[in-house]
């Protein structure tokens, strides 16, 4: 298998009624091990680069390129997504490197230049064969969908995928960004009336799958429930980040002079890896072939809307 896609592992899982994993690329590393981690479930999985992943990077193309060549030398099928772009010109930047997805969020503006800005970054990618991915809180919200309390509302969401074009929309049903404990409660009756509201509102016809973002949030069993009630492409990063960086700390803390930093980011991606592979298989619907309990990173729930923190 090489590079495919976001649109069709969106489309196989939503035919399927199982939801897809969506994982933030953060360095090397972690697309490294996100790539790993397809090949242990045998399931495909996307690999996502946020604005904020591109800037400490100093610029999106050399991540970029770098996670598109992991892909593409894949066993699996994996994908390359634009997460949470804020600037039009990244959209571009991206289709231009052979990004198969990209996501726009014009969350911080004004609703109805929300609406105007994402239709044209949509039609521009979308021209392009590129899948666009948008997000909707609530009409009037200028925090994102992820700011405690918004709720996406049905209605709404049809009316802004028709405004837009967008392929796949990102709602707020009850999960936070950044969250450190895995306490969040999700809206399952929202997420079916969700569902339910947006087939056939693509512009072609088809079904739009809903995106969960701040899924670090939420607990094993209810994330699955979510993907029974509608929920498709589920995003994580914090809970990941946790795994990553407590490996590393456990090989720096059993040898205080060690240098060579491959030796603590090679266990750390494995770490990763083996979480990741794990999540897959629950995102699927599929028994765990790890059924130990999920090790969570100590700290208050945080409602913070950066691009990273999922």
């Amino acid at each position: 298998m090489t590079l495919v896609s976001a649109r069709e592992l969106l489309s196989a899982a939503a035919t399927a009624s199982t939801g897809i994993g969506a994982f933030n690329v953060i360095h090397l590393e972690t697309a490294e091990g996100l790539v790993r981690a397809s090949a242990l479930a045998q399931l495909p999985v996307i690999l996502q680069i946020s604005q904020n992943c591109a800037d400490y990077h100093g610029g999106l193309e050399p991540i970029a390129l770098a996670t598109l060549a992991a892909a593409r030398r894949a066993e699996t099928p994996v994908a390359v997504h634009l997460d949470h772009a804020e600037r039009p010109e990244l959209v571009e930047e991206a289709v231009a490197l052979g990004f198969g997805s990209v996501m726009f969020d014009g969350g911080a503006l004004p609703y109805d230049e929300n609406v105007a800005v994402t239709a044209e970054v949509a039609a521009r990618a979308r021209a392009a064969g590129v899948y666009v991915e948008g997000e909707l809180g609530e009409v009037g919200g200028k925090d994102g969908a992820h700011a405690p309390g918004v709720r996406t509302d049905p209605d709404e969401a049809r009316a802004f995928v028709a405004a837009t074009g967008v392929d796949a929309l990102a709602v707020a049903v009850g999960s936070s960004h950044a969250m450190t404990d895995r306490t969040a409660s999700l809206d399952l009756d929202l997420i079916a009336r969700l569902r339910a509201s947006l087939r056939g509102a693509a512009s072609d016809g088809t079904d739009v799958p809903l995106v969960l973002h701040g899924s670090s949030g939420a607990a094993d069993a209810v994330i699955a429930d979510a993907v029974r009630a509608g929920m498709t492409k589920v995003n994580v990063s914090t809970h990941l980040n946790g795994f990553f960086t407590r490996a590393v700390r456990e090989v720096l803390a059993a040898d205080e002079r060690l240098v060579d930093s491959r030796k603590y980011l090679a266990p750390a991606r494995a770490a990763l890896a083996d979480e990741a592979a794990r999540m897959l298989r629950l995102f699927a619907l599929l028994p765990s072939q790890n059924p130990a309990p999920v090790a969570e990173v100590p700290g208050r729930a945080a409602t913070s809307t950066r691009n990273d923190d999922r």
